[in-house]
């Protein structure tokens, strides 16, 4: 059986039928060039790539659109990086911050906006809101080391934080906002995930290509005593990120 590293794909991908593709040959090529590079590195030209491994240039720009995706490459400028490992994020209670600064990066938002509107059907049970009572909604741009990675909107009622937009400063957690001037606990939340194409404007905002796979999280929160505090719907790049979880007897 042949050697392979855990996680990897069976044979590597090779279908059983033994005839690989000439683009994932390559791939396969450049991605142990990657290896070779190390984070940050400049990759070759495609006109060079090409060359160097006797094929035509449209089949290795395959082979890179499938890096790119995958998070091993990035664009910069008018070139090809070498990207760096993936974050991790926590799938738990812990903020987007404590989990970027858990891997040695800095944690950054930008505000886009944070709007006070009344409370639509939809949402007023969601967050323990009656229809039409005011609610906010903060829009921000994840940024990790200053690199644009995600899209968060909240809403969370004005009665649970009054003075959000007086008190909060909206580049920080959220959560440590709550806690540490409100008083107020995450107790537990229900999440799902998927995956979805951002919209134009979402593009726009992190800096992607609108074919970029995102993975969207819905999170509705509830504070210690279960009542509901919090909608969250956070886009995170595809190729930038990863989630982990600890599985136990349930």
């Amino acid at each position: 059986m042949l050697e392979q590293a855990p996680g990897a794909p069976i044979r590597s991908g090779i279908p059983e039928h033994g005839r690989i593709p000439k683009y994932y040959a390559v791939k396969a090529r450049i991605a142990g060039l990657i290896e070779e590079l190390g984070d940050g590195q400049a990759l070759p030209t495609e006109r060079d790539l090409a060359e160097r491994y006797e094929v035509a240039r449209e089949t290795v720009r395959q082979a890179l659109r499938e890096l790119l995706l995958e998070g091993r490459l990035r664009r910069q400028g008018r070139g090809t990086v070498v990207a760096g490992p993936k974050l991790e994020q926590p799938l738990s209670l812990a903020s987007y911050t404590e989990g970027v600064r858990r891997q040695g990066r800095t944690p950054g938002r930008n505000l886009i906006s944070l709007d006070r509107f009344p409370c639509p059907v939809a949402l007023a049970a969601e967050i323990d809101a009656e229809p039409g009572e005011p609610v906010w909604h903060m829009e921000r741009v994840l940024l990790a080391d200053d690199e644009r990675v995600g899209l968060e909107s909240t809403y969370v009622s004005v009665a649970r934080v009054p003075r959000l937009d007086a008190d909060f400063e909206p580049d920080s957690s959220f959560y440590a906002y709550l806690r540490d001037s409100l008083g107020i606990a995450f107790g537990d939340a229900d999440e799902r995930i998927e995956t979805v194409l951002a919209t134009p404007r979402e593009a726009l905002l992190i800096g992607t290509p609108p074919a970029l796979p995102m993975l969207l999280i819905h999170r509705l929160s509830r504070d210690t005593e279960g009542r509901p505090l919090e909608r969250v719907r956070t886009l995170y790049r595809g190729d930038r990120f990863s989630f982990t979880t600890h599985l136990g007897q349930s």
